[in-house]
């Protein structure tokens, strides 16, 4: 995983449209700056969408990716979540296991973390866990020694508290 040190959580605001997404991926990828992960869909106002854009940069470049995504037409708002003004939440699915005799210490894991089961296969469970990304870190840590076969993770989705 990246430095932690140095990633930064952005929610920006967009008017719906063809391309949008393109536009600002596009910026970052212009300027070389690294993205750890992006979520968007729509908010509770109709023809607007919130991107959760996870950056990896130093304190002068999120200044300038700040200044230049305010520049773009289809951008509201651009607001900086750290992790005091923020809930941040993450979700993963990971498909693991190789046996029945798997099963048992995969369930006492997804127990510990409150994760679900969510799919049973004849050697594998595929469980379903949403937390703070430092959960998922630790969930994730615990679940490979049963052998992780395939794992998805949503990215980091963030509002800010208040």
């Amino acid at each position: 995983m990246a430095d932690k040190e140095n990633l930064h959580v952005l929610s920006v605001l967009v008017e719906d449209g063809s391309g949008v997404l393109g536009r600002i991926m596009g910026l970052f990828s212009r300027r070389g700056y690294s993205i750890q992960s992006v979520s968007a869909a729509q908010t509770e106002e109709p023809g607007i969408s919130r991107m959760t854009i996870v950056a990896q940069c130093t304190e002068d470049t999120l200044e300038q990716i700040d200044k230049q995504l305010s520049k773009l037409i289809p951008v509201k708002e651009v607001t900086l979540l750290d992790e005091l003004n923020s809930v941040r939440r993450e979700h993963v699915l990971v498909k693991a296991g190789s046996s029945e005799d798997t099963r048992r210490g995969l369930i006492d894991v997804a127990n510990l973390f409150q994760a679900k089961v969510v799919d049973v296969g004849q050697e594998n469970l595929m469980l379903e866990l949403t937390g703070q990304p430092r959960t998922i870190d630790a969930f994730i840590r615990l679940v490979k020694p049963y052998g992780i076969q395939k794992l998805v993770r949503t990215g980091i989705t963030a509002l800010e508290r208040g």
